[in-house]
């Protein structure tokens, strides 16, 4: 027994339409993924983070550590380089004074630079190494009769940063070296060494 299939003319242009249409869905789909995935993050942003202050060497014999809490702007240039600034506190302790409060302001500016961002998953991502200048200041709590002693400071810095559309997070290390001349200001010159990791949320445009 023999069974034919016949094929009007309407059937054969309907089936031809549905093959179009599926073949450039297909197409489309994996070209719109890669686009979304090469789509770069809004150039700007605006951070805000936590993390850890640990002083280290014969700063380490002075302060104790503490939490550090702030905030930074950055702008990306291009692709590879981008410039931040930051301003963070730390309400650290003068160790040799009763563990007297010692509130630590770092403010500084500095260029981070890396490869161009690649995707994963959703997101993009780009591993950073930057370098900045700025500086501190030490202020006594509760020590009345101390005044702020402000110093000049420099840092290298090591992270990785992700951006998912205008929302990112960032992980970072910086290490801190800077002039010091006693919380009151009373010492010989010297180099104190710190660092800092935090974790950071942004927001960006």
């Amino acid at each position: 027994m023999r069974t034919s299939l016949s094929l009007h003319a309407p059937d054969c242009q309907r089936i031809a339409r549905l093959g179009a249409l599926l073949a450039a869905a297909l197409l489309a789909a994996p070209c719109e993924l890669a686009a979304q995935a090469a789509s770069p993050a809004p150039p700007g942003a605006v951070r805000a983070f936590v993390g850890a202050y640990v002083p280290t060497g014969d700063h380490r014999d002075l302060l104790k550590d503490a939490v550090t809490v702030g905030a930074a702007v950055s702008y990306d240039l291009n692709a590879y380089l981008g410039v931040t600034g930051s301003l963070s506190w730390a309400p650290s302790a003068d160790r040799t004074l009763r563990d007297e409060t010692v509130d630590l302001w770092q403010y500084d500016v500095g260029l981070e630079a890396g490869p161009r961002a690649a995707s994963v998953g959703r997101w993009l991502a780009k591993p950073f190494v930057g370098l900045g200048l700025g500086g501190r200041t030490y202020a006594y709590r509760d020590v009345n009769d101390a005044d702020a002693q402000t110093v000049f400071d420099g840092y290298g810095a090591l992270g990785v940063d992700a951006a998912y559309r205008r929302f990112g997070l960032r992980v970072e290390a910086r290490d801190y070296a800077s002039d010091f001349k006693g919380l009151r200001g009373d010492q010989a010159r010297s180099t104190r060494n710190d660092v800092t990791v935090v974790a950071a949320a942004a927001v960006r445009f």
